[in-house]
């Protein structure tokens, strides 16, 4: 029969929609505009096209975006100058420092420097500890992990009591996205390259998120019949039919995959989409919080 596909641009354009509904009424009755910047240090054009995705999407549902941009040779009080004066800033409500920074640069330090109530990307670390403590939650979870949350709530996905197993531990998917699944009550495995016998271990999960970085790495034998499959790989295999000569592709073999899961995400189109309407969703709840607190 094959798995059923989870559409997360569909489900993203759902949520940006939602977004654009709740801020035009914020403007409306409190007359406040939500305010997002965006620091980016550095020429990386990765990094450069996903800031003008993620301006180019404020504006789209009536987001105040402010870009910021700084050489790549900027010191650390330099960045960490900056974020402190959009935190000060009453017009700007998120901040989102655009991450990897320039080797030279202490990261910690300078997602430090934000306002615990603007860290829309949730990367701050005492928003990061409350998010890996029990009976403690973070003002903001990173937006890639919630938005993962989100798909599996959308479809209706059962998390509590099931076997979750993760692949991949980076800092920016694979740890939070594990501390989200273990507060929805989860039983929880966290794979990584030093883990033995993955393909077995791979197979007891009734949700699979592959976050691992490596193009096509999870075959089909190795999902559970019926499991629920969340690939976060974004990779590049060669295509000469393809205009920009590749194609991208997950972490998981899709074509075997999706004859034996019983939902799967596909690449793209799945994960990535959610990234950013959760950023939306962040700052427009920061913008609330701020007037709850005024």
């Amino acid at each position: 029969m094959g798995a059923q596909i989870i559409d997360g641009t569909a489900i993203a354009q759902a949520i940006q929609e939602e977004v654009a509904q709740e801020v035009s009424r914020l403007k409306r009755d409190r007359g406040l505009a939500p305010g997002l910047a965006t620091v980016l240090v550095g020429d990386n054009p990765a990094s450069q096209t996903y800031v003008r995705m993620k301006q180019r999407r404020c504006g789209e549902v009536g987001i105040h975006s402010v870009g910021v941009e700084l050489p790549g040779d900027a010191s650390q009080q330099q960045v960490e100058s900056r974020v402190r004066e959009l935190s000060a800033d009453p017009s700007i409500h998120g901040i989102l420092v655009q991450l990897p920074l320039p080797g030279h640069l202490d990261e910690e330090g300078i997602l430090s420097a934000i306002d615990l109530h603007k860290d829309v990307d949730g990367f701050h670390p005492i928003n990061i500890g409350r998010l890996a403590m029990k009976g403690r939650d973070p003002l903001f979870a990173p937006a890639t992990p919630s938005g993962i949350i989100e798909l599996l709530d959308r479809i209706g996905a059962e998390i509590s009591g099931k076997e979750a197993v993760v692949l991949g531990r980076s800092n920016i998917v694979g740890l939070p996205v594990s501390m989200l699944l273990l507060k929805r009550n989860a039983t929880l495995t966290i794979c990584h390259s030093r883990s033995r016998d993955l393909p077995l271990v791979v197979k007891r999960a009734d949700i699979l998120v592959a976050a691992v970085g490596r193009t096509e790495m999870v075959k089909g034998d190795w999902i559970k019949p019926g499991a629920i499959v969340i690939d976060v790989g974004i990779n590049q295999v060669e295509d000469p039919t393809r205009k920009r000569g590749y194609r991208l592709v997950g972490d998981v073999a899709y074509d075997e995959a999706k004859e034996v899961a019983g939902w799967i995400t596909p690449v793209p189109g799945g994960v990535g989409p959610m990234t950013i309407a959760m950023l939306l969703q962040n700052t427009l709840t920061a913008a609330r919080r701020s007037v709850e607190v005024s």
